[in-house]
């Protein structure tokens, strides 16, 4: 199959109703914030200010969900201790993470993972509890609740990087433990544990890229036509 896919680039389909398009700078901007953005390790100190920090929560909050259950729950942690023990649930499970990779154990204990006790800001992102009432699109997809919460994370994320900051999805702990440790009640679930922050720089790759750990895959590779490639 031939690719026709070009991402980041402005489009010059005049059949388009100008009324609906963005102007192309505010086009640019959009590409450019989506092939920028990075899964930032490494914060420098600095803080977020509040204004700043409401502005990109409600960028999440306009997130899409399935039958506008809108799953999302962001709790900020402030409290130091907080930070440190959500930071120890990180470490065991990056231990556990590294013991299960076999050959690749040594390279992946060498990768920064997380910038939980650096970063400015420290928000975990979780589903809500009671979401088995909500069925509008999810009787036969009970996981597009999750698929919702990542949305709502995608826009802080894209959000964050056109403010120049930078975010972290960190998933490397024990869901149940950090539900206890946050006082979750029956049925919520943390999926995410999101540093946010001032940085030095961005990285100029994807991480995990540049660090050689993965390559990004060609697009016309992932896209097929009309079923399934052969």
């Amino acid at each position: 199959m031939t690719n026709t896919v070009r991402p980041f680039s402005k489009t010059s389909d005049t059949s388009l109703d100008p009324a609906h398009r963005f102007s192309d700078a505010e086009i640019s901007a959009v590409y450019k914030a989506m092939a920028l953005r990075r899964d930032m390790r490494h914060f420098r100190s600095g803080q977020v200010p509040e204004e700043q920090l409401q502005r990109l929560l409600a960028a999440a909050h306009c997130a899409p969900s399935v039958g506008f259950m809108q799953p999302w729950r962001f709790i900020r942690i402030t409290d130091i201790a907080l930070r440190h023990a959500i930071h120890v649930l990180v470490e065991e499970e990056r231990i556990r993470t590294a013991e299960a990779m076999g050959e690749r154990e040594d390279k992946f204990m060498r990768l920064k993972v997380e910038g939980v006790l650096e970063c400015a800001e420290v928000l975990v992102a979780a589903l809500m509890d009671g979401r088995e009432r909500h069925i509008f699109g999810r009787r036969t997809l009970p996981e597009m609740d999750l698929a919702s919460v990542a949305c709502a994370i995608q826009n802080l994320w894209l959000a964050a990087r056109a403010e120049g900051l930078g975010l972290g999805w960190v998933s490397l702990f024990d869901p149940d433990a950090l539900a206890s440790l946050l006082g979750m009640p029956p049925g919520a679930r943390p999926v995410a544990v999101l540093c946010l922050g001032p940085v030095e720089r961005f990285y100029e790759k994807p991480m995990l890229e540049q660090e050689g750990w993965a390559q990004r895959q060609p697009l016309n590779e992932l896209i097929s036509e009309n079923g399934w490639p052969e």
